[in-house]
């Protein structure tokens, strides 16, 4: 049999590893095109209010500025708020750029500079004068614990608190051991290395090449499309690298909206690219309480899990995230009671980060454990490991895998648990107390429908392409070495193309399912490939595969060889030539089994 090297499981240097750190890799705000107008964007100074008075006059003046949009001039886009809506959007009226002169929170851009440089445009912005009526502002999250409410419009793939199981509230009440606390989670802000930045290349007759930082290129395509009554045709989104995202791609951010609506209007290319001090004016993770109460035998056993928690959202939607539900799925308990609402600030909406909702009530009540530990006077791994749940109890379902046991055990053999002191604050280094803690962990083991083609030539090149992206995350290089798997290939042989709308369809890229879902269509386009090239072989006159099944033949080195005869073997060029091609693509879409997903809990831990 011949020798084939696999890369799946190896450790490979990233394949576009080079391209980043040698500064060749482009990112959104790299791009260029002829006559490429710079914009600078001004910030509201208040968090609620309206804009009584603009004052443009100064930074029109300026040398080199082209054009100053408000919302006393913008051109006219979409009408109906739904048409702003993107795949990633919570039930509510999401935010439109520059559209009345109503604030809706601090920091909202309320103008947007053109220049023929990014320096005049700057200065442009900083000439310009707005007078606010400033209106009573909602602002800190702790002063509207009291209104919050349970959304009426769940959002879409946020999965609700689950039905109470027993009775908590009574059992919490007669644990013989109890804890109950609240923990509070202050905003956080994505801040990836690469700022939300777009440049627009007007291609003349209405048609514009997108460069996004985006999570998602066909989100935002369909998301320019719709508030600018573009069709697909006229939108092209290109964004191959991404430098970071953290979630804050997930939904078009507000400099896309405004470089689509200056490039159309002036018939010109527009790069915006937003400031580090902006960054911190959107997106971000929702402020978050969380209220844990857990009983407890003295033995350990878990009687009671309540958990509570509020999220805040902004004034026009309902942004939700999975928080409590995890508290129903870490530990058994027959007496459990999850609830969940949200709070309105004066904020901008928040967005999905780093495992949405994971942190926030994972955290709590890992802490809470850790307290209930601490009220047994009880080892808080032994105290985990009594109480892990073996199955899903909030589904009734089993897990995808379940390796958290023996994890746990391993980790402390390896940390050297057993030596750590029980009392708190019991072990110093100098000055310093040092900490020993151990959390417990679950999330998303999720697949969504996508697509994905494979090209190979005679020469034994191959491409494969999906329109999801990689923000940093390894995709190109996970995708290469199932490619290269797949066709017994050289990992140099095979390029990866990504972030572009034109390729066929992907979700974005989030929820950590991209390499399970991309990698699922990438592998079976591949072995459409490998099926057809593999026909051809057997039809070549005096193939010396002709009465061979392909589940005997063996992929290598640019040859499909018998298995049991190594020697008896056609190239890949003369399967090709057989078939009277001289390249073979094949397009193909990978699905979640809704029959598993019907037994098994879409969590793994």
């Amino acid at each position: 049999m011949p020798n084939v090297e696999t890369y799946v499981g190896a450790a490979r240097s990233r394949v576009d590893g080079r391209a980043k750190v040698t500064g060749v890799a482009k990112y959104a705000a790299e791009f260029t095109a002829p006559g490429l107008l710079h914009g600078s964007v001004v910030s509201g100074a208040i968090a609620k209010g309206r804009i009584m008075r603009i004052d443009t006059e100064a930074a029109r003046a300026v040398p080199g500025v082209v054009e100053v949009f408000t919302h006393e001039n913008r051109p006219s886009t979409a009408w109906f708020t739904h048409k702003y809506r993107d795949e990633v959007a919570p039930p509510g009226t999401p935010f439109r750029p520059l559209y009345d002169n109503a604030i809706l929170y601090s920091g909202q851009p309320v103008a947007l500079v053109l220049a023929e440089d990014l320096e005049t445009a700057q200065h442009a912005a900083s000439l310009i004068r707005v007078d606010y009526e400033a209106a009573g502002h909602a602002t800190n999250f702790h002063h509207r614990r009291g209104d919050a409410y349970v959304p009426k419009q769940k959002r879409t793939g946020i999965a609700p608190p689950p039905i109470p199981r027993g009775n908590a509230d009574k059992a919490h009440a007669e644990a013989p051991v109890r804890v109950e606390n609240e923990y509070h989670i202050a905003i956080e802000h994505h801040n990836p290395m690469e700022p939300h930045a777009t440049t627009v290349v007007w291609e003349g007759s209405g048609g514009i090449t997108v460069h996004d930082k985006t999570q998602g290129a066909q989100n935002t395509q369909s998301y320019v499309t719709s508030v600018f009554g573009l069709s697909k045709d006229e939108v092209r989104v290109v964004s191959p690298f991404v430098g970071g995202a953290f979630g804050s791609g997930l939904r078009p951010q507000y400099q896309l909206f405004l470089a689509v609506m200056a490039a159309l209007a002036l018939k010109r290319s527009v790069r915006i690219v937003l400031t580090r001090d902006q960054m911190f004016t959107f997106v971000h993770r929702p402020e978050t309480i969380n209220r844990v109460g857990l009983g407890a035998d003295p033995d350990g056993t878990l009687l009671a899990i309540r958990h509570d928690a509020i999220g805040s959202t902004s004034s026009f939607e309902d942004h939700q995230e999975v928080v409590v539900n995890w508290s129903g799925l870490l530990y058994h308990c027959e007496n459990v009671k999850l609830t969940y609402e949200l709070a309105q600030i004066d904020t901008y909406t928040p967005g999905d980060m780093r495992a949405p909702g994971a942190p926030l009530g994972v955290f709590a009540l890992e802490s809470a454990m850790d307290e209930l530990a601490h009220a047994l006077r009880a080892d808080p791994l032994a105290l985990r490991l009594k109480n892990l749940a073996e199955a899903d109890e909030n589904e009734g379902k089993q897990w995808t895998s379940n390796e958290l046991r023996a994890a746990l055990q391993l980790g402390a053999e390896r940390f050297g648990w057993s030596r750590r002191s029980s009392e708190p604050c019991a072990l110093r280094e100098g000055r310093e107390l040092v900490g020993w803690g151990m959390a417990c962990g679950i999330w998303e083991a999720s697949m969504q429908k996508t697509s994905a083609r494979a090209t190979l030539t005679a020469d034994g090149r191959l491409e494969v392409g999906t329109a999801s992206a990689d923000i940093g995350t390894g995709t190109y290089t996970i995708l290469s070495q199932l490619a290269a798997d797949a066709l017994g290939l050289p990992m140099e042989s095979v390029v990866v193309r990504l972030g572009d709308s034109l390729l066929p369809t992907s979700p974005v890229e989030g929820g950590s399912w991209t390499a399970a879902s991309a990698g699922s269509a990438v592998t079976a386009a591949c072995h459409a490939v490998r099926e057809r090239l593999f026909r051809y072989a057997r039809s070549a006159e005096d193939s010396p595969l002709a009465n061979a099944d392909l589940d005997r033949v063996v992929f290598a080195d640019g040859r499909i060889s018998l298995m049991s005869h190594p020697s008896r073997f056609m190239t890949i060029a003369d399967a090709m030539r057989a078939g009277g091609v001289e390249r073979i693509e094949e397009e193909e879409t990978a699905s979640p089994n809704s029959s598993v997903q019907k037994r098994y809990s879409p969590y793994t831990r």
